[in-house]
């Protein structure tokens, strides 16, 4: 008996990984991550028993976790986007463990990765920016130390941050010292999903834009030069002496 903790993708049921839908339709017990995983991932499924975890707390996820090891029953964990990012899955793989019940990581398709696909944009371009930032905005959970996002605008780099278009000013303020009032950014809401919704423009006008719109939560921040990049240099990938 294995428990498999599956990135589902960020929504779009096509864009979770081969592996991932294989497992979802084979394994006896689904345990899924509610309004987050749509449930056309779970198509196809021949499960004894699918349960949506999103009103469980983590003893009893653990519970269920625990009763299909007794009975020698694979579990597919159904997670959104790739569970290694912020997915939650630390706390319940420290309990598992304990128990000794085995699990793998099923990586998936990450939000960033969505939202660059549906900007039509690369998120690390020669001589603009060639390192990606994945963060968070702190509110309830603390930030260790170095990792406030003014410590890490610093860097000017292309940066997605997850969990804050309900602080949209606050972060604006908070780059614009170092990304300038000028620097494209984009707001996604629910990327790959059929009511996606997209806000682009300037640290300058983008919460603004934002407050016409009803997005409040489930949205991606993507900060950077290379959301509007013209005219960089091309990589030496393709060039003739490459």
């Amino acid at each position: 008996m294995t428990v498999f903790f599956i990135g589902a993708g960020p929504g779009d049921p096509e864009l979770i990984t081969v592996k991932g839908q294989r497992l979802v339709r084979t394994c006896p017990v689904i345990l899924y991550a509610g309004s987050l995983v749509p449930p056309a991932v779970l198509a196809g499924n021949v499960a004894e028993r699918v349960v949506n975890t999103a009103d469980l707390d983590l003893d009893e996820i653990v519970a269920l976790l625990a009763d299909a090891h007794r009975k020698g029953q694979d579990v597919a964990r159904v997670h959104s986007g790739d569970p290694s990012l912020y997915g939650a899955i630390g706390e319940q793989i420290r309990r598992i463990r304990l128990l000794g019940i085995p699990y793998e990581i099923v990586p998936g398709v990450t939000a960033t990765a969505a939202c660059a696909a549906t900007l039509k944009c690369e998120l690390t371009l020669p001589g603009v920016s060639q390192t990606l930032i994945l963060t968070r905005y702190a509110t309830k959970t603390t930030m260790p130390e170095g990792e406030s996002l003014g410590d890490l605008a610093r860097h000017r780099a292309t940066m997605a941050i997850h969990l804050g278009v309900r602080h949209l000013s606050r972060i604006v303020g908070e780059l614009q010292p170092h990304y300038g009032s000028d620097c494209p950014i984009a707001v996604v809401y629910r990327a790959s999903w059929p009511d996606e919704e997209r806000v682009t423009g300037t640290l300058a006008d983008i919460v603004d834009k934002v407050e016409r719109t009803d997005i409040e939560r489930t949205a991606l921040i993507l900060v950077g030069s290379v959301l509007t990049a013209d005219g960089f240099a091309d990589s030496s990938l393709y060039g003739k002496n490459g």
